[in-house]
C-alpha cells in the first residue's frame, strides 16, 4: 500500500529553514551588541543571507524580534511544562534554573535582553506572559496560594539572573534548597 501523504513542499521547508537561521543569527547579534544592534542588514550578515530574506520572512525588526523570542520561549516554556508533570516540580525547576544560568551557546544574555524588551515592547509581552504562565502552572502544585505563587515565581525570575551573574556557579541543589525555603511544607 502507497502513501497518500502528500510530500513535503521544498519551499516551505528551505522558508522554515531561513527563518531558524535568521532567528540563530539574532540571537548572535543580540550577545554581541544587545537589541539595539539588531538591524536587517546585521541580522543578513551574520546569517550569510542577502538583506532581501530578512525583510521578506519579518518584514520588520519587531517582528523578528518576536518570532525570535517565541523561539526561544518554545523551548523554556516546554521545560516548564515538563517540570508540572513532575510530583514535586522543585527538583527539575531548580535543575532548570541552574543549568538556564550555563547554557552551552552563549544566549543566556541575548535571552534576557529579549525578555527584558517585553517591558518596553507590546509585541514582545505576550511571550513574557506565556512565561508566566507555564511557570504559574509548574509552581501550581506546590504554591496553591496564587499571590505566594507570584512571589516564588518572582524569585524564580531573579534566581535565573543571580545564577547567571554570579561568579560562583549555583548548583540544582544550590537553587533547590532556597526554592524549599520559600515553599515550606512540601517535602523534599
Amino acid at each position: 500500500m502507497t502513501s497518500t501523504l502528500p510530500e513535503t513542499d521544498g519551499r516551505r521547508r528551505k522558508g522554515e529553514e531561513r527563518r531558524r537561521l535568521l532567528r540563530a543569527a539574532t540571537m548572535r547579534v543580540i550577545s554581541r551588541g544587545g537589541v539595539a544592534a539588531v538591524t536587517q542588514r546585521a541580522v543578513a550578515a551574520e546569517a550569510g543571507l542577502a538583506p532581501s530574506l530578512v525583510s521578506y520572512h519579518f518584514p520588520t525588526v519587531d517582528a523578528l524580534l518576536r518570532a525570535t523570542l517565541a523561539a526561544v520561549n518554545d523551548e523554556w516554556v516546554g521545560a516548564l511544562e515538563r517540570c508540572a508533570q513532575q510530583d514535586d516540580p522543585l527538583p527539575p525547576l531548580a535543575a532548570l534554573v541552574a543549568a538556564g544560568s550555563v547554557e552551552p551557546e552563549g544566549s543566556v544574555d541575548a535571552e534576557y535582553e529579549l525578555f527584558l524588551q517585553a517591558g518596553r515592547r507590546a509585541g514582545l509581552r505576550d511571550e513574557w506572559e506565556r512565561w508566566t504562565r507555564a511557570l504559574d502552572a509548574a509552581l501550581a502544585p506546590v504554591v496553591p496560594d496564587p499571590r505566594r505563587r507570584a512571589a516564588v515565581g518572582a524569585a524564580v525570575d531573579g534566581l535565573f539572573l543571580r545564577c547567571w551573574c554570579d561568579p560562583a556557579p549555583w548548583t540544582a541543589a544550590d537553587v533547590e534548597e532556597v526554592l524549599r525555603a520559600l515553599v515550606p511544607g512540601v517535602p523534599g
